[in-house]
């Protein structure tokens, strides 16, 4: 990856929390416990998974800058989402978090030298991570769940028509998902 390509994943990481909060204004509250099958999340349980997978991310990226060569843990998110009471914590509280540890990731990851991209962590299920790798797969993760979540309210908004007529042509809530927009 070059500086120029990090630089613009390291933007797009930063812009992610900004990103969800203005998608989930176009998503009607009442349709947030929606489930489109039983084994699929909410977007009430996707928001409590962002903010536990970034606690998750906030301490692997640092282990990968300050401790690299020492393992790092795995966690099971199914299993966070059926033993922690997802519907029962706050979505609020949950973004706040969400914004504030990216943040801070996020100006750490600015000021990095160039020596550390090359740190790496060993990961029980990937092997060898490198912090390269982790931005790769992080830069992506809260726009993966935006996806999901426009499928959900698709879904909802089948049995679910809107009271007012919609303007042709226009299915469902706009959502730029292209960070660069």
């Amino acid at each position: 990856m070059t500086r120029g390509e990090r630089r613009q994943r390291i933007e797009s990481f930063g812009r992610s929390p900004s990103l969800l909060a203005a998608a989930l204004q176009h998503f009607p509250k009442k349709m947030w416990a929606y489930k489109p099958t039983p084994d699929r999340w909410s977007i009430h349980e996707i928001i409590l998974h962002l903010a536990d997978s970034e606690a998750n991310a906030y301490i692997r990226c640092r282990r990968l800058i300050a401790e690299p060569g020492k393992p790092v843990l795995t966690y099971d998110p199914g299993a966070w989402a059926g033993s922690l009471g997802y519907f029962y914590q706050s979505t609020k509280e949950a973004l706040e978090v969400i914004r504030r540890l990216r943040k801070m990731t996020y100006q750490l990851l600015v000021h990095l030298p160039e020596s550390v991209w090359c740190n790496t962590v060993e990961h029980p299920e990937m092997g060898a991570l490198s912090l390269e790798q982790w931005l790769e797969m992080q830069e992506r993760h809260i726009p993966r769940h935006l996806e999901q979540m426009q499928h959900n309210y698709e879904e909802w908004a089948k049995t679910h028509p809107p009271r007012k007529p919609v303007s042709s042509g226009v299915k469902s809530p706009l959502i730029i998902l292209d960070a660069e927009a």
